[in-house]
């Protein structure tokens, strides 16, 4: 089976459900075991320091808490950029992982320039990703780094649409609701 960890889902147009409409998924983990992912495009209007004060000291001023999915909205999930990859609990794509799920501290996590915090996660069963992608829910392609921390996360889906080019630029400039086109 071939992973798609560090992959970008992009929601096709025809996924109309609410959590991931218009969504681009960063996949964290994928495995026979099932997958998980984190929405990249779903800021909340909460800052880190007003939810998770401890981790307020790892990102920029007034960086918001991200909606990384419906599963488990109080879980509290973190993505670094490494400069030693080796220091991550797990990498996802190039020198992006998962922060370790203990951190002591006094640990030295190394320089870490970029930190997302997200509530909650997408999840799926076993098979039930794969199942979704072959109904043309989801739209794969690799993810690149600047994706992940991008500045402007409500424009992100049409942006990853934009850079695969082809048919998928059609798809980039397609209205909100096609009924005002």
């Amino acid at each position: 089976m071939d992973t798609l960890r560090g992959s970008l889902l992009v929601a096709s147009p025809s996924l109309l459900d609410p959590n991931f409409r218009r969504s681009v998924v960063l996949v964290g983990e994928h495995s026979e075991e099932g997958a998980m992912g984190l929405v990249l495009n779903r800021p909340s209007p909460v800052s880190v320091a007003e939810a998770v004060p401890p981790l307020a000291a790892f990102v920029a001023d007034n960086e918001l808490v991200h909606v990384g999915g419906p599963v488990q909205p109080q879980a509290i999930v973190v993505l670094g950029e490494f400069e030693s990859p080796e220091k991550a609990g797990s990498i996802v794509v190039g020198s992006v992982g998962f922060l370790p799920s203990t951190v002591e501290e006094d640990e030295d996590l190394g320089v870490v320039p970029r930190v997302r915090v997200f509530a909650g996660y997408a999840g799926w069963s076993p098979g039930q990703l794969e199942g979704e992608i072959d109904e043309d829910a989801w739209i794969v392609t690799d993810a690149a780094v600047e994706e992940v921390f991008c500045d402007e996360p409500d424009g992100l889906w049409s942006r990853v649409l934009q850079r695969m080019g082809g048919r998928y630029v059609l798809l980039a400039r397609m209205p909100v609701d096609p009924a005002v086109n």
